[in-house]
């Protein structure tokens, strides 16, 4: 087995990151990635990547031992990290509170994937209003045995209520079986507001296609695709895109 280098530093606008052990293999089932490669590979797709994360509190799923290796979610941000990484503290109705990660540039994407990020967990607000949501996000979760069929029959049916609203939303696969839809709103309403609009629309989404669509919550009541509505939970977050 090859030596891994212990560091190489990255000069991105003007900003110095440091990727430590960027010889190690990220993935290697079927492609020899290491962690340099995905490194660099965000930086190819920075603008996209930045679209879904940017000005947003961000939880960090690091997956410190490659992308076939078990995974942690760590809310707070590092205490060592660089003067130029922007962070916002964020209050739970628990009573708990965390200081989370920011990301606004190139720079802070990279310094974040050398963490093993390779999902990317922005929380629906921006830095400036974390009491107000500006995303409603629809999850479609099959359950097993359905099809990726009649999930996409139940995004279409979600796409026609939101088109009757006046709403836009923005699809895409979740990262595991499902699909989720992103409508961005004004930040007006409170996570409790924009939870009920959730569970309404998700009942809604149900009356029109019974046979596909599930709103219940208890599990044993489920069938087909279920419309997730407790991903609007305060501190919930959702795979974006990249």
């Amino acid at each position: 087995m090859a030596k891994e280098t212990a560091s190489e530093v990255l000069s991105i606008e003007g900003r110095e990151v440091r990727i430590t052990n960027p010889d190690k293999l990220y993935f290697s089932s079927q492609a020899q990635i290491s962690k340099l490669d995905l490194v660099r590979y965000y930086l190819s797709v920075a603008p996209g990547a930045l679209a879904g994360i940017q000005d947003r509190p961000i939880v960090l799923k690091r997956f410190v031992n490659g992308a076939e290796a078990e995974a942690f979610y760590q809310k707070r941000a590092p205490e060592q990290r660089p003067p130029w990484l922007q962070t916002v503290t964020l209050s739970f109705p628990s009573g708990r509170t965390a200081e989370e990660v920011v990301v606004e540039d190139a720079a802070g994407l990279a310094w974040i994937v050398n963490l093993g990020c390779i999902e990317l967990h922005p929380h629906p607000v921006r830095s400036a209003d974390l009491e107000h949501p500006d995303e409603l996000r629809i999850d479609l979760d099959p359950v097993p045995g359905v099809s990726w069929a009649d999930v996409c029959c139940v995004a279409l049916e979600v796409q026609g209520l939101l088109d009757e609203l006046g709403l836009r939303g923005w699809p895409k696969t979740s990262g595991s079986r499902g699909m989720h839809v992103n409508v961005r709103i004004e930040p007006r309403w409170t996570f409790t507001e924009v939870r009920r609009a959730a569970v309404a629309l998700s009942r809604a989404v149900e009356r029109r296609v019974p046979a596909l669509a599930s709103s219940k919550w208890w599990k044993e009541e489920r069938h087909g695709v279920f419309l997730d509505y407790n991903q609007k939970a305060q501190d919930r977050t959702t795979c974006s895109a990249y």
